[in-house]
């Protein structure tokens, strides 16, 4: 049963576009006389009300009670129930400046329509059966996508990837529990559907699994890593940094210290979003030789180093290993967070030790590897993934978990001839998880907890 936080008959009202000045804004109505109710607020040779499915009007929007003309939009009509709700809808496309914007809602506030609260609109395309849970999901993820990667994967899901997965699983699930249901109903008829019921848990088992272990993976294009540089002062941090970057973004010196504080950009590796910092470098030394400041900064990026999913560990090559160098890696020989660099090949024609990559930040030489060996870390040795049915939320992953553990007792139960009822409760079970992940089982306190996430307006 699907239960909402809110009225979902109102007419409502929000911006779909960020609120600044640009060219046009786009402010989106929805609900029971939502187009009636713009119609005594728009001048036009036609009224809204009247027009033709899907059409786009031109007109004025005005103030009924003072008769002031507030802007000149097109207003894009939608009819239920294809619309993206479900219900009557429209689009007005005004121009972008903060007043206008603003003067259109209070007038439409006063017409009757109230601010649409965070994510109603897709909250209201799901109750209305124009998309699923996990597509009203993506809808969110598609939004706030960071990579192209991430916004691919966002649009499987959207797409209903993910939804046929779901029910493929669901329906082979209530097969077998039709089948069970008949061996209560009839406890006196011989059966040998157990082996067959055995082999379709086993198939569903390991479909969920897979499903689970996708989460990880998700999660990391969704959300992204943080990358930081680290190593002795002048290794090459910066220059290195500028180079992933690809442009001059942090200060280049000979002079030790140069880098203070730790600076922050955001990049892409292999359509991973990436927060990557260029920090403080590491050196030892008096009161008196280093100043207050950077001491400062090297204890901010020490703090920073030790909470990131990557580090890349620079190395002069010209310098070669010292001793504060191999005690930091050896203090961290087994952590698979660090990505040892040998940087300045190109002064330094010296072979890498072992386990560290080659790099010449002036030819290059040694980017793709690093950008592979990241990928590689945060990843795992996966293949392509661009067709992948991949999760990337806490919820789906605690529902299919929750789905494989019941399925897995309902095999335990087969296997060891218990009573059909108690199989039939374990395969009802998961069938319910997975209905959950759907939206088709559902509650308003779920609900609230995921569409209070959205953007207003969408």
């Amino acid at each position: 049963m699907k239960e909402a936080h809110i009225s979902l008959h109102d007419p409502i009202a929000a911006l779909a576009t960020p609120l600044g000045t640009s060219a046009l804004a786009v402010i989106r109505i929805s609900g029971d006389t939502c187009i009636e109710k713009l119609d005594s607020l728009f001048v036009s040779k036609a009224k809204l009300s009247a027009s033709l499915p899907n059409s786009i009007i031109h007109g004025i929007i005005y103030n009924p009670d003072t008769k002031e003309q507030i802007d000149e939009v097109m207003v894009a009509v939608f009819r239920r129930p294809k619309s993206y709700t479900g219900e009557d809808a429209a689009e007005i496309s005004c121009h972008g400046s903060i007043a206008c914007v603003a003067k259109i809602l209070e007038i439409l506030r006063s017409a009757g329509f109230r601010d649409a609260g965070p994510g109603e609109f897709t909250l209201r395309a799901f109750t209305n059966g124009k998309m699923d849970l996990t597509q009203a999901e993506a809808v969110n993820e598609i939004i706030h996508a960071q990579s192209d990667k991430a916004r691919l994967l966002a649009f499987h899901r959207l797409s209903g990837k993910l939804s046929r997965a779901i029910n493929t699983l669901k329906m082979k699930l209530v097969d077998i529990l039709a089948t069970i249901e008949i061996m209560i109903d009839y406890p006196d008829e011989e059966y040998e559907h157990q082996h067959i019921a055995i082999e379709t848990l086993t198939d569903i088992e390991k479909r969920l699994s897979a499903l689970a272990d996708t989460f990880r993976i998700g999660k990391t294009f969704q959300e992204g890593a943080i990358m930081a540089i680290a190593g002795k002062t002048n290794a090459g941090k910066s220059t290195l940094f500028n180079l992933l970057v690809k442009e001059e973004r942090s200060i280049v010196s000979e002079y030790h210290g140069t880098t203070r504080d730790f600076i922050e950009e955001k990049i892409a590796i292999g359509g991973i979003p990436i927060r990557l910092y260029d920090t403080a470098g590491f050196r030892t030394g008096t009161d008196k030789e280093l100043h207050p400041v950077e001491s400062e900064g090297i204890r901010r990026s020490e703090n920073l180093i030790s909470s990131a999913d990557i580090i890349l560990y620079l190395v002069d090559a010209s310098e070669g290993m010292t001793p504060d160098d191999n005690l930091y890696l050896e203090s961290h020989r087994d952590n698979p967070r660090i990505i040892p660099v040998w940087n300045k090949t190109d002064i330094q024609k010296s072979s890498a030790p072992d386990c560290f990559i080659s790099m010449s930040c002036e030819t290059q030489e040694g980017l793709h590897e690093i950008e592979k060996t990241v990928s590689t870390v945060l990843l795992g040795n996966t293949k392509d993934i661009s067709e992948t049915v991949m999760i990337d939320s806490q919820r789906q992953k605690e529902i299919i978990d929750a789905a494989f553990a019941a399925v897995a007792q309902a095999k335990k139960q087969l296997k060891a001839h218990a009573s059909y009822d108690l199989i039939a409760f374990d395969i009802r079970e998961a069938v319910n998880h997975l209905g959950m992940l759907t939206g088709e089982v559902t509650t308003s306190d779920i609900l609230n907890t995921m569409f209070d996430n959205f953007c207003v307006g969408k």
